[in-house]
């Protein structure tokens, strides 16, 4: 029997066994995904294979960038369906490539993390914003063409660069206030030049201007980890949370939340939700990490499922790191 989550007009279908991975390949986390004009499938992985293309169907076709990045892959972002680019939070690095994996461009300096006072583990600890990057998260592309970098695990700050890759400014201080920021984990920018970040220590995603004036926040959402805004819709997946972790906006958590995908409208209001308390079963999310919608309106969600669950012993090593899902 198919799986589907939804009614009406907004419903989608899991693609079982969407993923034809090739013999000898794996990836115990899944970063991020996107999609090219042709409707292939880019993940961005760790593991050996660090970008892995699939056709539409799911059918391997190619692999690139194996030993030019580090086990912690992060964000990806697809501009003009014919370049990418790629944050690197390990590498502390933001690029652009082809999609034959040419580098094409270094996006700000990559490799020193800067002074933030950020002790490699706690973003507690970070005392005050400092210039790119300290452990960035993703990136964004505007229609202007700026661009705009999430510097999450070890800054508090949004980066906008333009597209020749010169810093024009930055914003972002720890806290959670308005416009404050406790790991902004990702950005999007709508066509009409708002900045949405994804507050995700503070459950929240707030709304910026172009230049980081503070418009607006949503608090409906849950360690939002990626978005993505699509025909009037936005996508939004969130990590769980478990009893007796500390939301920084929320306080302590009273009970688990599991993490789960939600679909709002342009002014936050919930279409499409689901979760369950057992993240394991198939069309549900144990770790969502990276969502992108193609042409087609099909829904692909990245999971960091070994960092989250299975390292710890919470979940099986054969747990899904990817799914699809059909716009019905």
């Amino acid at each position: 029997m198919a799986i589907r989550f939804g009614s009406g007009s907004l419903q989608y279908e899991l693609v079982e066994g969407w993923e034809q991975l090739p013999a000898g390949f794996q990836h115990a986390d899944v970063a991020a995904v996107c999609t090219d004009a042709d409707g292939n499938v880019f993940l961005y992985c760790r593991g050996d294979h660090p970008v892995m293309i699939y056709d539409r169907d799911g059918t391997f076709l190619d692999s690139w960038g194996e030993g030019k990045f580090s086990y912690r892959t992060h964000g990806m972002f697809m501009a003009g369906g014919d370049q990418m680019f790629l944050v690197d939070d390990g590498g502390n690095s933001v690029g652009r490539y082809a999609l034959d994996g040419t580098h094409l461009q270094t996006i700000g300096p990559a490799g020193v993390r800067s002074d933030t006072g950020y002790d490699g583990r706690d973003v507690l600890s970070i005392t005050h914003p400092g210039p790119p990057f300290n452990r960035p998260t993703n990136v964004a592309v505007a229609p202007s063409g700026d661009l705009y970098v999430s510097d999450g695990y070890g800054n508090c700050r949004i980066h906008r660069f333009s597209d020749a890759g010169d810093l024009l400014q930055s914003w972002g201080e720890p806290g959670n206030g308005p416009g404050q920021l406790h790991l902004p984990h990702s950005a999007w920018v709508h066509t009409d030049g708002r900045v949405f970040v994804c507050d995700r220590q503070n459950d929240r995603i707030q709304i910026f201007g172009p230049t980081g004036e503070y418009l607006d926040e949503w608090t409906d959402v849950q360690r939002p980890q990626d978005l993505f805004m699509h025909d009037g819709l936005v996508f939004v997946g969130e990590l769980r949370w478990q009893k007796g972790e500390v939301s920084l906006r929320r306080g302590p958590i009273e009970t688990a939340e599991p993490s789960r995908l939600s679909i709002l409208d342009m002014d936050g209001n919930v279409l499409l939700r689901w979760s369950d308390p057992d993240p394991m079963k198939d069309g549900y999310f144990i770790a969502p990490h990276g969502v992108w919608v193609d042409d087609q309106g099909s829904l692909y969600m990245a999971e960091v499922t070994h960092t989250i669950a299975v390292g710890p012993g919470l979940a099986p090593p054969e747990a899904h790191t990817f799914q699809k899902f059909a716009r019905v």
